[in-house]
């Protein structure tokens, strides 16, 4: 499957709470993108050490490991969301509540090492998933936390979600080391 098959998503093909993440995606190849995030969080968190990685810049906000283990969880629901609408799943899909699941994650007692090795994973597991995609499969609809979304915007979504959690890394995590 080529990459360029993957058109920008139009609005009737998302939630509207979507859009922010669908309006940072730069016009391009997104698999291109995808693999481009994958080698700039690496570059971005590889130099920190367990300690840093712990730090918060507010009170009640994330950790720099709470942020990517909320990225990998994210990036895996979005994924299983578009492989089952991909394949013609026509159950409403679950949403789910991003702060419970790093409440319950216990990103704080993993190495960051280890969470950039399952990013790692999940990453590679995302675009082997979307290469082996036909074209016919980013026109199909289903339902994600009662909302109607094609597996297109998912795909978009996903590259989206990243490069907002990357803003937040780098203008209020980063400077502070």
């Amino acid at each position: 499957m080529s990459s360029h098959l993957i058109a920008r998503p139009g609005p009737g093909e998302f939630a509207p709470h979507y859009a922010p993440y669908i309006s940072k995606v730069p016009d391009g190849d997104l698999l291109d993108l995808l693999e481009r995030q994958w080698e700039e969080l690496g570059c971005l968190l590889e130099e920190l050490d367990d300690d840093t990685a712990d730090y918060r810049y507010a009170e009640g906000k994330w950790s720099v490991k709470e942020l990517l283990g909320h990225l990998v969880d994210a990036e895996r629901i979005f994924a299983y969301r578009l492989l089952c609408i991909a394949r013609g799943e026509q159950a409403s899909l679950p949403g789910f509540d991003e702060n419970a699941y790093v409440a319950n994650g216990g990103f704080a007692a993993r190495p960051l090492e280890a969470l950039l090795e399952e990013y790692d994973l999940v990453r590679g597991s995302t675009l082997a998933l979307l290469r082996g995609l036909d074209e016919s499969c980013f026109d199909r609809r289903g339902t994600s936390n009662s909302n109607p979304v094609t597996v297109r915007a998912l795909a978009w979504i996903l590259a989206g979600h990243e490069l907002h959690h990357m803003g937040i890394l780098r203008e209020r995590y980063l400077p502070s080391f």
